[in-house]
């Protein structure tokens, strides 16, 4: 069986994080291992408060993990703090841990910020150049590139931006697009795909972004390749935002459907 590792933050309600993480490796088919970088008190509604753990407490759980659980892919999501983003870029770099899927986690749905804005910039030195693959969403892409990412043109040159940074490829998700329609640019190896669907009409959206980058390490843990492994991980978000569950009471944005059933297998996948 294969192994994929999140390295991110505690969610108390469920539906990202850690936890949206661990369902949506356990529905790809693959045992998921977890590096807890911080701890959120936060519902539906919003984030109350969190702390980020000790830096030497993550780089035991990175070295306890490499050591004895490898994972054949990774991500990363909520850091909190420059010291835990060099933690992790340390961690990876040491144990030279293959296919890691950067999602640079800075603000929650709800709008909360969940990353010290002096750690922004080690993101894109330290995490960028390790990264097989990045997947910010507009406002993320605008920070890391420093220019405004509002279109589907200049996703596409955020994208080029990111890979000339070190990335391997990058994926600038558009679901803060305007419009009915969603466009998300997958720049890789010089060239550029969009994937287009069509937008659905809800608030349950709190754990996409982990949820996507979840599906896509564990689909290169299988071996997939990056387009195919984008391209099933996306339509299982979509599919999960389609089957919410409409849990929370109201006035914030609820948790995705982490129990519909991943895309289909090839033979060979998890050989």
């Amino acid at each position: 069986m294969r192994i994929a590792l999140t390295i991110a933050g505690s969610d108390s309600g469920g539906g990202a994080g850690i936890q949206a993480d661990l369902k949506t490796f356990h529905q790809f088919g693959v045992f998921g291992t977890s590096v807890i970088t911080a701890v959120t008190a936060q519902n539906t509604v919003g984030v109350r408060a969190w702390q980020a753990l000790p830096a030497p407490l993550v780089a035991h759980q990175i070295d306890a993990l490499a050591t004895d659980l490898p994972p054949d892919g990774l991500k990363s999501g909520m850091l909190g703090s420059g010291e835990l983003v060099e933690t992790v870029a340390d961690g990876i770099k040491r144990y030279a841990l293959p296919h890691y899927v950067l999602d640079p986690v800075m603000v929650a749905t709800s709008g909360d910020r969940l990353l010290e804005p002096a750690a922004e910039a080690l993101i894109a030195r330290r995490l960028v150049p390790l990264a097989e693959l990045v997947t910010p969403n507009l406002d993320e892409a605008g920070i890391l590139v420093q220019e405004d990412v509002r279109t589907p043109e200049q996703m596409e040159r955020a994208g080029r931006a990111l890979l000339r940074m070190g990335a391997r490829a990058a994926l600038v998700k558009g679901g803060h697009l305007a419009g009915d329609e969603i466009v998300d640019v997958l720049v890789s190896n010089g060239a550029v795909r969009r994937f287009t669907r069509p937008r659905i009409d809800t608030t349950s959206t709190h754990g996409t972004g982990c949820t996507l980058s979840a599906g896509i390490a564990a689909g290169l843990a299988l071996g997939r390749p990056l387009e195919r492994a984008v391209s099933d991980a996306l339509d299982f978000v979509h599919r999960a935002i389609a089957a919410a569950p409409g849990l929370g009471r109201g006035g914030g944005h609820g948790p995705l459907n982490h129990f519909v059933p991943a895309p289909p297998r090839p033979p060979m996948d998890g050989m």
